[in-house]
Parts: C-alpha cells; structure tokens; sequence
C-alpha cells in the first residue's frame, strides 16, 4: 500500500548538493512512501495518486533523526553521581561499575523492557535509527545477552567489552583485555556488526592506546567494524588509532590537537560529537566549527546512557550544537542526520530520496530552524505512515 506525505511545509531532504544554507530544502512539496521506501518526492501540485493519504498541514519533515552513539541496554540509576557532579565532582569514568552491577542483577526480560521504553522514547522524539551498545556486562554472557537483546531493536549493534575494566580484574588488567579479545569477542562477535573501545589513558578505569590497539585489531580480526570512544576525558591517542586503523568513527573529540585535527580531515573516519555528555559533565564542549572549517566530516549524537547523558534527545543535541559549539542550525541538522548515517556507514538514511528508507520525522512547527528556536519543547516525532486522514 503506497501513502502520500503532503502539505509539506518544508521538506528537507539531505538528497544531493547542499544549498547555501547548508540543506536540500523543498517547499510545498510531498512524498510517496511504498513498502517501507521513498518512491517519489517532488512538489504537492505534481504528486502521483496514492493507496493512503497524510496531510500534515504546513509542517516541516525532515529526515529522522540518526542516534549512532547510545548506551541503552542498562538498568539502574545514577542519578545521584549527575548530583555530585553538579556539585563540582569529576567525570573519570568510575561511576560505570554502579551501572554493571545493576545489569548483571537484571533479568533479560527486565533489560528488555527498560531498552524497549528507551527505543520509544527516541522514537516519540524523531530519531529513526539508533546505534545500541554492550558495556555494562563485562562478562562473558552479561556482553552477548546485551547485545542479543539489543538486536531486536536494530541492526546497529555494537560490542562494548572494553567499556572499562570491571572491579574484578582492576588488578589483572592483562587477562581481562584476554578475556575481551578471547571468548567474550568470540561470543559477541555473532551478535555485533561493531567493536568499541574507551581509549582513556587518562583514567584508571578505561584503556591506554596499546591496549586499544588490541582489542580493536581483534575485532577487525572477527569481522567486526571498527567504533573508538576517544579524547573525551583529556588528550590521547584515541584520534590517531581511529585513523590508523580505518575506524568508521571516532566518538567524543573533546580534546584535539592540531595534529588530531589534520588526521582527521584527512582520514574516512567521522568525528562524532555528544554535547549532551558536556552538559551533562560540565566539561568543556569539542569545538565543532575548528572541524568543520577544517573539512573533518562531523555526526552529532545523544551517548544517552545512565551516568554522563541520560537524556536521548536528539532535537537537544542539535540546540546544544548550535548554542555550544558553533554550528549553524542547517549544520547541525545534516550532522544529526546524514552525518550520523554516514559514521554509520549507512547509505539508505539520513536521507529523503527515491529508493531510501521511508524515515519521516514530522515537526510541530513550519521550519528545522524550530529544532533551535524552541529548545526544549516536543517538536519532533518520527511519522508512522498508517497515520491516515
């Protein structure tokens, strides 16, 4: 059954060159979506007939959103750490094993249940695709259950053994990176399309740059594609891995050096940024106008997860890129969206074209330039096409 999309206001479609504004932007125009693909976009007045019809009166669609940085197979609060940090207390990455503990605790249809609630959640809020990580296991069948839960929610599954060390290894740090790039890799590796490590030199519970490396390279080893938290926390060497090992993404990049920067620009690799960890840190927010003016490609996304951002709002994301980092509302949506898609290496979202993946989010409101303009308030939410009028 085929559905026309009209009454588009404003139809940003990410499609082909950019305008001056940063965006492919259609007015008066309409959508034909067929089995789950675009099939024609175009302006209202020339649109085919369809089987079903939504008339969204004005509004704007864009393409929904892409969230390829979450932590949402987890149970248990932290609210009390957001509390302490608030209070002037350092981020170093400890708080984790409070979350492990709690996830070992739980019982899958628990897990589930919580990570269902969570997926809706971002749905509700106009993310259409989300990248779902393992991490608060750390045991060999905590890590595979995460991830095979996390798989019935999206194909965008990542294993995450190397989150941190947990309690029990801190002083055997060799035989769990063992443990990690041995059995716990063999049995999560069925279940993931991508490994990820927390390059953190800096903090005692995360991984240094060799231990990255090893756990990275086996991954790659398995088949897995490649993800890399790094530079968050202070300077590293998460940047130059990403790029020395072809890494689809590498995630924080709060802190940068020049040199960071130029092997960026240079590399595939994407540079995702999560303002939503800054403000939720109070730390210092990555400069995405330097990258961006030095031709590094960019994703923006929420890292919602319980201690340093639990919040999975994307329409937040974007604000807090705009107001924080120096991105213009056009660049910021393209991050949030076609960028997120491309860190993803994912061609058929982030886009509104014919043969892409019917991925609709409809504002409350007639431009993108709303997502900024009205921080804070529920504008977005993905379109379920058998809304028919």
């Amino acid at each position: 059954m085929s559905t026309l999309v009209t009454g588009i206001g404003e139809l940003v479609t990410n499609s082909g060159e950019v305008s001056a504004d940063g965006l492919d932007i259609l007015t008066d125009a309409a959508v034909v979506v067929d089995e789950g693909l675009v099939a024609w976009v175009g302006s209202a007045s020339a649109a085919p007939a369809a089987d079903n019809l939504i008339d969204v009166a004005g509004r704007a669609i864009i393409p929904s959103f892409v969230d390829s940085h979450a932590h949402l197979v987890f149970a248990g609060d932290r609210a009390a750490e957001f509390a302490a940090r608030m209070a002037g207390t350092p981020y170093d990455g400890g708080g984790i094993a409070s979350s492990v503990r709690a996830t070992r605790a739980a019982s899958d249809g628990e897990l589930r249940a919580l990570l269902a609630t969570r997926v809706a959640e971002m749905r509700a809020q106009g993310t259409g695709t989300v990248e779902i990580k393992s991490g608060y296991g750390l045991t060999v069948e905590d890590e595979a259950r995460a991830l095979r839960i996390a798989g019935e929610f999206t194909s965008e599954t990542t294993f995450l053994g190397a989150h941190v060390v947990p309690a029990e290894y801190a002083d055997r740090r060799d035989e769990y990176i063992a443990l990690v790039t041995g059995p716990m890799l063999v049995a999560c590796a069925p279940h993931a399309k991508w490994i990820d490590v927390f390059c953190e030199p800096r903090s005692p519970h995360a991984f240094t740059g060799d231990e990255a490396r090893a756990v990275l390279t086996a991954g790659r080893n398995a088949g897995l594609a490649l993800r890399v938290h790094g530079n968050q926390l202070g300077p590293g060497p998460g940047v130059q891995l990403a790029v020395e090992l072809s890494a689809a993404s590498i995630d924080h990049c709060t802190y940068l050096s020049d040199a960071d920067v130029d092997a960026l620009a240079g590399s595939g690799t994407v540079a995702t940024l999560l303002p939503g960890v800054e403000f939720s840190t109070r730390s210092p927010y990555p400069d995405g106008r330097r990258l961006l003016d030095a031709g590094v490609r960019i994703a923006l996304a929420t890292d919602c997860n319980p201690g340093t951002c639990y919040s999975s709002s994307m329409p937040l994301v974007i604000a807090l890129a705009v107001r924080e980092m120096h991105l213009t509302p056009a660049e910021a949506l393209r991050a949030a969206t076609v960028g997120a898609a491309e860190s993803l290496q994912c061609k058929d979202i982030g886009r509104i074209a014919v043969g892409k993946r019917a991925h609709l989010t409809v504002l409350d409101a007639p431009s993108h330039l709303h997502l900024t303009y009205r921080v804070g308030v529920p504008l977005a939410r993905v379109l379920d096409v058998g809304e028919m009028t």
